[in-house]
């Protein structure tokens, strides 16, 4: 069975178009043949190229929703989603769908103001819609959920297991998820006689079209019972607060997405649960500014220390390291410390920190400090009242 078009992208099911076109420009670059390292980089730059086509196409993505995978892939192989030929048609007709469509091709021509469009076609052909897992009787995966997580620029640096509690729905405990309890009476339902869904037949230019959706009336289960479970009301589902732990990598960014798989919501007719995403957030630093894997620092030296050059002692992630400011420094200079940045997120190595200085100036001089600075500017032929001017001057400059 190949990936789901959603776990390769690393979206939820319910993902916009900007956020499954945002995902497969992440995946693009990092697994594009040219400069990736993974063994597997080109069949998995493939996919992600195939799930963006796909989950971007509104008339495919609602059929692939419906169909499933497996099935979706079949029927795009026998040339079921572009218009052209379609092998389930030829001179034979298609029985079902009337003698106005045996000579023609079954897929061509047909869009979106059919009826149900597109989706409702496949699933006559296919026997029933069904999302991620089968028909609509069969298993039925959950849907995805999100939290968010906040942490510190620290723990984003040395990775941190972080416990958590979310609210989200759980099977009910008391009815096992089938939203009645034991001792109900059950009858057959009679809108779809115990199918589960029920057909529409409408006539158009081509034909007949048959149309097959859920029951309305007993919401695909085929049968009615005399009460619901008194706890979940006959949903199967209860809203509880689950508290968990998720081990956050070294080197995680700002605004990325962990998957917890099987954490989300429960599944239908015993289908697996969905998963669960977390935005982790990454609390700002008042040391440190952060560029991907690189960090900034501004360090405050003075005027003397600019001038004849001196060691000072910087901050980084792992505790003070000591930097050699050579003579002459000007104000805005930039250094460069290899390796103090942040961890590269599941990749050797750290990004680098680098320093900023900045030239502070006194705000108030004493006699001593004015003599120096007037004897100062006098050596370089240069008139300067000191407390007009000079500070001012140089703070100008900067």
């Amino acid at each position: 069975m190949s990936e789901d078009f959603y776990s390769v992208l690393g979206v939820s099911r319910d993902a916009s178009e900007d956020e499954v076109k945002q995902a497969y420009r992440e995946k693009a670059s990092e697994y594009h043949p040219d400069v990736s390292d993974d063994p597997n980089a080109d069949e998995k730059f493939k996919q992600a190229k195939k799930a963006k086509e796909v989950l971007t196409d509104d008339q495919k993505r609602q059929a692939y929703d419906q169909m499933g995978h497996d099935r979706f892939e079949q029927a795009e192989k026998r040339g079921g989603f572009d218009g052209g030929a379609g092998g389930r048609g030829g001179a034979g007709g298609m029985g079902g769908m009337g003698g106005g469509m045996g000579g023609g091709d079954p897929f061509g021509g047909m869009g979106g103001n059919m009826g149900g469009g597109m989706g409702d076609i496949f699933e006559q052909f296919f026997g029933g819609g069904g999302g991620r897992g089968g028909g609509r009787n069969g298993p039925q995966q959950g849907r995805d959920l999100r939290t968010s997580l906040t942490i510190e620029l620290e723990e984003a640096a040395e990775g941190v297991r972080k416990q958590f509690t979310v609210a989200r729905p759980e099977t009910c405990p008391d009815c096992d998820g089938s939203g009645h309890p034991e001792s109900a009476d059950a009858e057959t339902c009679p809108e779809c006689d115990g199918r589960g869904q029920t057909t529409q037949v409408q006539q158009t230019a081509l034909g007949r079209v048959q149309q097959t959706q859920t029951c309305r009336r007993c919401g695909g289960d085929g049968t009615l019972y005399s009460e619901s479970c008194g706890t979940c009301g006959g949903d199967g589902r209860v809203r509880n607060e689950a508290t968990l732990s998720v081990d956050i990598p070294a080197g995680i960014d700002d605004g990325q997405t962990l998957r917890m798989e099987r954490e989300g919501a429960p599944g239908e007719n015993n289908g697996p649960k969905g998963d669960l995403l977390i935005e982790v957030s990454v609390r700002q630093h008042p040391e440190f500014e952060r560029d991907g894997d690189d960090l900034a620092h501004r360090a405050a030296i003075s005027f003397p220390q600019a001038t004849f050059g001196t060691s000072i002692e910087v901050p980084t992630l792992s505790g003070t390291v000591e930097m050699d400011v050579p003579a002459s420094t000007q104000s805005g200079e930039t250094f460069r410390l290899d390796g103090k940045g942040m961890p590269r997120l599941r990749r050797r190595g750290k990004g680098d920190l680098f320093v900023k200085v900045q030239v502070v100036t006194p705000d108030e001089l004493n006699e001593e400090q004015r003599e120096a600075l007037e004897a100062f500017a006098e050596a370089g032929g240069e008139e300067v009242d000191v407390e007009a001017g000079f500070f001012k001057k140089i703070k100008n400059s900067l």
